[in-house]
């Protein structure tokens, strides 16, 4: 208290300091980065693997079981999964949340460098890949129009350049790009009648494209480099390159080959409104401010466009998507609303209460708070995104608590005739102890949350961080710059008569004096106080009664809270072996049904599946839409109505309308997961599994993950006839490669490429069909003989992507829930179902997704509450030095629940246990504080008042204004959230229902519900009860008293 005592001696350094933060922490909010969700390290790295033309089963055998073997001692995995596809592999790792992503990935670079010689030779080196969300595409950048690919192709990767020389930005990805080849398609009776080998041709090439460095020639008169140069310059090289001599002739690559310079097959097509594009994939680095770089990428584009020749700028179109700029400017413009329109009502209910000059000094501890917490997040390279936002919401209502509390008292001194200087140093010296007392407490309910684990904790962590921060900076300005700011332009309030008697009767005149609206609350307090047990006793009926209530008639319960899209993807599956062409004939019937579609403003289709996303197999295409502004367009659900109901009658296909998940990325929310070590068993239990998801209502979008339904080609090799030939597999391999993708038989790096391009060898489109492979021929000493002399052709049943976890084989089952279906009772039914369904005892069957990240929140939630209970515990008790009153204040920590789950019936909304979850967490911190300063000045007045009763009497008279308006402020900062109003003081427009205050109603409803409740109890329950233990302990004493004593 001596340094409070101190401050005052010192008054202009204080002040100086107060100028400072506010300045400084202006700075701080214009310079912090601005992000939507926090920047976060996902804990998944992932090695992709490829081999073209490998089959599923030997990529598994071939190059995930290497890999697999070097991975699965790392350090810190909490689970390997890996899939083999066809032409190649990928295995990931998913980490503990909050691990070290350098060690990490190092220790996973030096186990792939390992297993890289057990891959093999014709793999391809495998690449390493961090999954991060500051590695996800800020903005899209498309080109799109009608000219050759080519060109498009061209303009695109000059762009990338250009924008990968902004600092700001980490990396650019082409999307839509295709890989370029040289081809050399040949005739096969040329190949055939000059008896070349494909094998031979390749050595020819790579004899020829070197680049000899010779060395250095020193003749005493001079020094000279001598070099060979051999190195392949462009495709006439390549052509003009000798395969055969014989004498004088030699027969050259562009005798028997046409050679070319093209792209490979497309594997995918991509359109922007239905017009061929190339999408930029824009990242930034971690830390950098999204406003910032992506104004500097639309720049740069808008530069170079206004390069380009006249033609081009005419026939092709760029345009931007997915700019997360809009996003985020527009949420945290709402959020910013919130924060005004929270500060606006605050203010209003206290300088009504405490009068203009007592408002503005209370008033000072908001922006003082806020400026001094932000300056401390920029200093600790933290950015300014939703949850910051919110936390600072949720802090305007508790900040000002410690404000008011002394600024009241400070009041009533000054109506007592005490000069300003000495009612706000009496006042900040009186109320110290529970003001720290009770933000103590309330540090302490937030302080387990900043231990939270998993990914939803790595995202939610930033709340109880901002909170603690805002909350220390609030403690100091309450004890020390409010009451000097008092001390010096603070004035006695003009008071009315009425107020100016409760007050005096409130501390030591005649109780029967107050009139109004606190002597009906004496009344009340008067009737409830002479009935201690009976209050008590109906506070225990009403928490155990609503506990029981809720459990049977309750909402429910979800994970996290269902907020509206900017962003939307409709999946379209369909069977078969389906050709790229006919892949992209269904995908452009489903893109003609939808662009006419009101309130979407970006259709982006992406034709061919994606081997390494986790999603479907039977995935021909994706639609993402981008919406327009949620205030102008019909709500997501009624636009995906529209959309099925067009797409209705598409035979033969099946689709998938995702919206953008809100929150931590958790997939579909069930998703039932079977192993086992014998994949032949996996194959039913999968079945079965399907079957009851399909036959349960309330359930959309079923897959999974099974073998599709197709076909594959079998070239069996009869060796002991091969050999009478002189023919070994590899020389049959190369051949029928020449009917499919190609052989390779060399690369060159040409001055226009960024990569080395592949030179290989084919067949004319005619000779590549699934008859032509039994009339290839294979050249060798005898002449050129049939393949299917020695080759048995076989159409086998095909082998979809197999998935490993841990090592074992896997088939997951996933499924949607219909709009207003909860997951929680579905997944209650599924695990009643699985205990009858008599699966086989081999197969371990776990839920994953929504259901795992829920399991996970509810445990750490539940151990959260009582380290809270028990911080909060060891603060009061070392506070008031009695079990009674600490036990007291926790019981109305637990009886505020009440209000939280009668707040949720009423609004009809189900537990979410992420948000509310916090939302409970937080409101034991607020509940404590009312308590605390109610038995603080009970305390202190029995000190002088004999009777227990008059002491409570006193004490609900002094402390009801206080306790009034710090629930006020709190219940009022948060109703706007609570309702999902915003109102944009600078357009003076007001909405209703924005995406950004979705995220936050669940959690405010349990505060302002729940807090309301609890005031009524700190108004009423807790002064009873302190009156019960008055009683108890003078029943004690007289029952000492009446023993008589055995000496």
């Amino acid at each position: 208290m001596s340094l409070i005592q101190s401050a005052f001696g010192y008054s202009r350094t204080v002040i100086l300091i107060l100028i400072f933060i506010l300045l400084s922490g202006s700075i701080a909010y214009k310079d912090i980065p601005k992000e939507s969700e926090p920047d976060i390290d996902i804990p998944i790295i992932y090695v992709t693997l490829h081999l073209d033309g490998i089959s599923p089963e030997d990529a598994e055998r071939l190059l995930i079981r290497p890999v697999e073997q070097e991975l699965k001692s790392i350090e810190g995995v909490k689970e390997l999964r890996s899939t083999g596809y066809e032409g190649g592999a990928n295995v990931l790792l998913e980490f503990d949340a909050g691990f070290d992503a350098a060690a990490a990935l190092t220790d996973v670079r030096e186990g792939v460098d390992l297993a890289k010689g057990n891959l093999p030779a014709a793999a391809d080196d495998p690449e390493i890949h961090e999954v991060n969300f500051s590695l996800f595409p800020v903005i899209v950048v498309i080109l799109s129009g009608d000219v050759p690919d080519r060109a498009l192709y061209r303009l695109a990767r000059d762009l990338k350049d250009s924008i990968e020389g902004i600092g700001e930005v980490l990396e650019v990805n082409i999307a839509g790009n295709r890989d370029e080849v040289v081809e050399a398609i040949v005739d096969p009776l040329k190949l055939e009648s000059y008896g070349l080998d494909p094998a031979l041709a390749a050595t020819a090439v790579s004899g020829a494209n070197l680049l000899v460095a010779a060395g250095v020639q020193d003749t005493g008169q001079g020094r000279f480099s001598i070099k060979v140069p051999g190195l392949f310059e462009s495709v006439m090289d390549i052509a003009g390159l000798p395969v055969l001599v014989d004498g004088d002739a030699v027969v050259t690559v562009g005798d028997i080959a046409d050679v070319r310079r093209t792209f490979r097959d497309p594997e995918s097509f991509a359109r922007v409104n239905g017009k061929t594009a190339v999408a930029l994939e824009v990242s930034k680095r971690t830390g950098e401010n999204v406003i910032a770089t992506i104004s500097k990428v639309r720049e740069v584009v808008k530069t170079h466009q206004a390069n380009w020749p006249d033609t081009l700028r005419d026939s092709v179109e760029v345009s931007f998507t997915q700019d997360r700029s809009d996003q985020i400017k527009t949420m945290l413009g709402d959020l910013q609303n919130s924060v005004l329109s929270a500060v606006i009502l605050v203010m209003v209910v206290v300088v009504a209460a405490l009068g203009v000059r007592s408002g503005l000094l209370v008033g000072i501890a908001i922006p003082g708070s806020f400026l001094a917490a932000l300056l401390m997040l920029y200093l600790a390279g933290v950015s300014l995104n939703i949850v910051v936002l919110f936390s600072l919401i949720l802090s305007v209502g508790m900040l000002v608590d410690g404000a008011i509390v002394v600024t009241e008292f400070a009041d009533r001194k000054l109506s007592e005739g005490l000069p300003k200087r000495q009612a706000y140093l009496e006042a900040s010296r009186r109320m110290a102890a529970p003001i720290i007392a009770s933000t103590a407490t309330t540090l302490a309910a937030f302080l387990p949350l900043v231990f939270w684990p998993g990914v939803v904790g790595e995202f939610m962590k930033y709340l109880p961080m901002t909170v603690l921060i805002t909350l220390v900076a609030s403690l100091g300005m309450a004890l020390v710059f409010v009451p000097i700011l008092g001390g010096l332009i603070g004035r006695r309030s003009v008071i009315s008569k009425r107020a100016l008697e409760t007050i005096k009767a409130g501390d030591q005149g005649d109780l029967t004096a107050t009139k109004g609206f606190t002597g009906g609350y004496l009344s009340i307090l008067r009737w409830s106080v002479n009935r201690p047990k009976t209050i008590l006793g109906s506070a225990v009926v009403l928490l155990i009664g609503m506990f029981m209530i809720y459990g049977r008639l309750g909402p429910g319960v979800e994970f996290f809270p269902d907020i509206e899209p900017d962003n939307a993807q409709i999946q379209v599956r369909a069977r078969g072996n389906l050709s790229i062409d006919e892949q992209n004939a269904i995908m452009r019937e489903v893109e003609t049904r939808v662009l006419k579609v009101n309130g979407v403003q970006t259709f982006y289709t992406r034709v061919g599946a994606d081997q390494n996303s986790e999603e479907a197999e039977d995935i021909v295409g994706s639609v993402s839409l981008e919406f327009g502004d949620w205030r102008f367009r019909p709500k997501v659900a009624e636009i995906f109505d529209l959309m099925r109901e067009r797409l209705a009658d598409l035979p033969g296909i099946i689709l998938d309308l995702r919206k953008e998940e809100g929150g931590p990325p958790v997939g579909k929310p069930i998703q039932i997961q079977l192993a086992s070590y014998d994949p032949d068993i996996l194959e039913n239990a999968a079945a079965s599994v399907r079957a009851k998801l399909d036959s349960m209502a309330g359930l959309t979008s079923i897959e999974d993950s099974r073998s599709l339904p197709g076909i594959d080609w079998t070239l069996q090799v009869d060796r002991v006839q091969a050999a009478k030939f002189g023919i070994d597999i590899g020389s049959i391999g190369n051949m029928i490669q020449m009917t499919t993708t190609g052989y390779k038989i060399g690369k060159y790096r040409p001055n226009d490429s960024e990569d080395e391009i592949d030179i290989r060898v084919r067949f004319p489109e005619v000779n590549r069909t699934v008859t032509g492979l039994n009339q290839v021929r294979v050249n060798t000493s005898l002449g050129a003989v049939p393949v299917s002399n020695f080759v048995q052709r076989e159409a086998k049943p095909k082998t979809g992507r197999l998935r490993r976890v841990d090592g074992f084989r896997v088939i997951t089952v996933k499924a949607d829930v219909e709009e207003g279906v909860l997951v929680d009772s579905k997944l209650k039914a599924l695990r009643d179902w699985l205990k009858s369904a008599q699966l086989d005892p081999k197969i371990q069957v776990s839920f994953k997704g929504e259901d795992q990240e829920q399991a996970e929140a509810k445990a750490f939630l539940g151990k959260a509450f009582s380290v809270a209970l028990f911080l909060m515990a060891l603060i009061l008790i070392t506070q008031f030095n009695s079990f009674y009153q600490a036990g007291l204040i926790l019981f109305a920590v637990v009886m505020s629940t009440v209000g939280v789950l009668l707040g949720l019936m009423i609004t009809g909304a189900p537990f979410g246990i992420v948000m509310n979850g916090i939302g409970v967490i937080a409101l034991a911190g607020i509940v404590v504080n009312n308590n605390i300063v109610l038995i603080d000045t009970y305390n202190r007045l029995r000190t002088s008042v004999a009777d227990p009763v008059e002491a409570v009497l006193r004490t609900g008279v002094q402390r009801l204004r206080p306790v009034m308006l710090t629930t006020a402020t709190t219940v009022l900062g948060l109703l706007p959230m609570m309702l999902g109003v915003n109102i944009d003081f600078l357009t003076r427009e007001v909405t209703q229902g924005a995406p950004s205050t979705q995220w936050w109603t669940q959690l405010s409803t349990s505060i302002v519900f729940g807090l309301s409740f609890a005031t009524l109890l700190t108004l009423v329950v807790t002064p009873s009860a302190l009156v019960l233990q008055a009683n108890l302990m003078s029943w004690r004493s007289n029952l000492r008293l009446a023993t008589p004593s055995n000496h």
